[in-house]
């Protein structure tokens, strides 16, 4: 059996995990925590968050499995964490705080800044929805812009400027508040 590539399933999955992973939005969280590191290996930091999003997405199932839980239900939780994260976004305001260690390696930059709980939430979600190949190559196409903002943060801060990444940061967030209904919707039968 041939796997089939959908062009528009592709650009779905790309742009929801590109609203979760809001990489331009931790931009600002990116330079705090390269002043404090003096260094953030984009490479690694990228090359781990790759391998846990695949990880996640194939073992997943298994996962909750092992533990009970189905898929519907843990799509639901999703939603749920995807609203909130959303809020936070459009609202400006902090519900999910972490504190940042003396290094950025793994922690917090790879996990769970790009691959973090929501992202992990969001890729079960769209198992629900989407074909597992057209989420892979979703994924890739998010790392590989992972990588870009990763290494160029600072010229990135300079083009945007504090306002226009706020006003990205919002506008990112109203589409995950859409995708968190839809997500709770599909799965409830609401």
């Amino acid at each position: 059996m041939l796997m089939e590539f959908n062009l528009s399933q592709i650009l779905s999955t790309s742009m929801v995990l590109f609203a979760i992973i809001d990489i331009l939005g931790a931009i600002p969280v990116v330079i705090e925590l390269r002043r404090k590191a003096g260094h953030i290996e984009s490479e690694k930091a990228t090359l781990v968050a790759t391998v846990l999003m695949i990880i996640f997405l194939f073992a997943g199932e298994t996962l909750l499995k092992i533990i009970g839980l189905d898929v519907e239900s843990f799509a639901i939780a999703g939603s749920l964490v995807i609203f909130c994260i959303a809020m936070e976004m459009v609202l400006g305001l902090t519900i999910f705080v972490e504190d940042a260690p003396e290094t950025v390696s793994i922690v917090p930059l790879a996990f769970p800044l790009i691959a973090g709980a929501g992202t992990m939430t969001t890729l079960l979600s769209l198992k629900t929805e989407y074909a597992t190949q057209n989420i892979v190559v979703g994924i890739m196409i998010n790392m590989m812009f992972v990588y870009i903002v990763l290494k160029n943060t600072e010229r990135l801060e300079k083009l945007f400027g504090k306002s226009g990444l706020n006003v990205l940061r919002k506008a990112f967030g109203v589409i995950l508040l859409a995708i968190a209904i839809k997500l709770f919707r599909n799965n409830t039968g609401l």
